[in-house]
């Protein structure tokens, strides 16, 4: 995992996003980051379907199609795409924002063995909560490594690799630059 490309490429595009969305006198701005968060979680938790006990439908949303552009004769053009991993990665643009705003990469090192990381919740959706408690929590750097960690570890219990996220992550970041080219 590098986390260093991934900060390169989150504080490019919140560049870009500030540059065409000044921040306002007295906004805050971390604030917003926070709540962007909680909301991407709650839709990646929502594609997961792990709370969804009163459901038949028990298993995560991981391939779906969307709309993509249209024929000449009006005719959609679809692609597939996976809900869950799309979700995910949305929260992991948040979390390096949060990281940029805390000045993590000055802070945080490459010393972490991410492979080795592992959670005493074995369950998704106790993981989720562990997740959302860590983002409550957030205030100081040490706050965001834990909520990092906890985050990856989510990933994993999703059946994402580190490669898969990456990926996702580089893609919907292209698509995050062109709809701010677009007046998003």
């Amino acid at each position: 995992m590098n986390l260093k490309k991934l900060f390169i490429a989150q504080k490019e595009l919140d560049e870009h996003i500030e540059k065409n969305h000044p921040r306002k006198e007295g906004e805050d701005r971390f604030g917003k980051l926070i709540l962007a968060l909680q909301v991407e979680l709650a839709e990646c938790a929502q594609e997961s379907r792990c709370f969804k006990f009163w459901s038949s439908r028990q298993e995560p949303v991981t391939e779906d199609l969307r709309v993509v552009d249209y024929k000449e004769s009006g005719e959609a053009i679809l692609e597939t795409y996976n809900p869950l991993l799309e979700e995910y990665v949305d929260c992991l643009h948040f979390i390096l924002s949060i990281g940029l705003e805390l000045n993590i990469p000055v802070i945080y090192g490459t010393e972490t063995k991410w492979d080795e990381l592992t959670s005493d919740e074995t369950d998704i959706t106790q993981q989720f909560l562990l997740v959302f408690e860590n983002v409550n929590k957030l205030v100081h750097p040490i706050d965001w490594i834990n909520l990092f960690e906890e985050f990856y570890i989510l990933g994993k219990m999703l059946g994402f690799t580190w490669e898969q996220i990456e990926e996702s992550y580089f893609e919907k970041n292209r698509i995050n630059h062109e709809r701010q080219n677009n007046g998003y």
